[in-house]
């Protein structure tokens, strides 16, 4: 789970009566205000999307897919991971059958895609993901990386000759040629989708396992690397700092980082909610990550977290109508067994 250790055009109908416009689909693709009835429409979308292939989820796996796709929907995050609601392969074929409904029914998810690596699913919004792995590429993120596989941990800058690092730069370079941007890495249109490379392309792309449009098959994407799972998630899930260790170091790190305090940094959300009565907001879990507290004294003051606040807070400002606020918050762990 990389280092996201917790401590154990025309209208459409929506479920509950609610109209979806062409309007909210220009919304959702180029940013704008989002008034409260649309952002609780997702979760109505949602629910209908269920409800119809009969995918009785828990409550709270069920409002954490709604949350994970309204943050796809308002491009706060470019991929989400989905390890709640089942077991492999159901929670494959249902997870694809609820973004085939929603791609088809409902304006405004045809950017969604479900993704899987080493049978760990995720879902993506591809026009978001491109530009993540465009900055990613031109190291306008300013990810910290952190070797836990030796002891004790310790900061490693991108400028190193890492061999980790550099294979981990080949597979984003894998993923830019997958997901391609087109002419001038950018857009020409906020409808334009990425082009993904087909399955016949030249062998320097990755290829696509998968017979449905609604799933990208990547199955076999870590098999010629010695980047390992844990690392690819921190990048993939956006964190800002990223655990690196090789797969013949998975022992060492899964010690190294099970004997260390811990910080846990949480970025929470506000998510406005209209009740019958009056608008009311209630506090979310957007994300969440860990750093090793010998490298993180300063908690919420270190740099790069006040630089990825601000980077979060600029995100979500562009939907100001579907999040109210954002804040992080940061708490001790204390030394304890874990598995990645």
């Amino acid at each position: 789970m990389g280092n996201n250790i917790r401590p154990r055009r025309g209208g459409c109908a929506a479920g509950g009566g609610l109209t979806i416009t062409t309007e909210w689909l220009d919304i959702l693709l180029e940013g704008s205000a989002m008034e409260v009835g649309e952002c609780d429409g997702i979760a109505s979308m949602v629910d209908s999307a269920l409800g119809r292939i009969k995918w009785r989820m828990r409550y709270a796996s069920k409002r954490r897919l709604q949350i994970d796709i309204l943050a796809l929907c308002t491009r706060l995050r470019p991929v989400i991971m989905v390890d709640y609601g089942g077991k492999m392969p159901e929670l494959q074929e249902r997870l694809v059958s609820v973004i085939e409904i929603l791609r088809k029914d409902f304006p405004g998810f045809e950017h969604l895609r479900v993704m899987i690596i080493e049978d760990m699913l995720y879902i993506i919004h591809v026009r978001e993901f491109a530009e993540f792995i465009s900055s990613s590429l031109k190291s306008e993120l300013g990810h910290i990386f952190c070797d836990i596989g030796q002891d004790p941990p310790k900061i490693v800058l991108q400028t190193e000759n890492s061999s980790i690092l550099i294979q981990l730069k080949s597979l984003q370079n894998s993923l830019a040629e997958l997901f391609a941007l087109g002419e001038e890495n950018s857009f020409s249109s906020p409808h334009t989708e990425p082009k993904l490379v087909s399955t016949d392309a030249p062998s320097t792309s990755v290829p696509i396992g998968s017979q449905s449009p609604q799933l990208i098959d990547l199955n076999s994407f870590l098999q010629e690397t010695q980047v390992t799972i844990p690392t690819l998630n921190g990048w993939l899930l956006g964190y800002p700092v990223i655990y690196l260790f090789d797969k013949n170091q998975i022992a060492d790190a899964t010690y190294n980082l099970s004997t260390k305090f811990l910080h846990v940094y949480k970025v929470l959300v506000s998510r406005i909610r209209q009740s019958p009565n009056h608008n009311e907001a209630q506090q979310e879990e957007l994300l969440s990550f860990t750093v090793p507290y010998d490298l993180s004294t300063r908690g919420s003051n270190e740099p790069w977290a006040k630089e990825f606040l601000a980077h979060m807070e600029a995100k979500l400002a562009r939907f100001r109508g579907a999040w109210k606020s954002l804040h992080m918050e940061v708490s001790e762990f204390n030394p304890q067994a874990i598995v990645f």
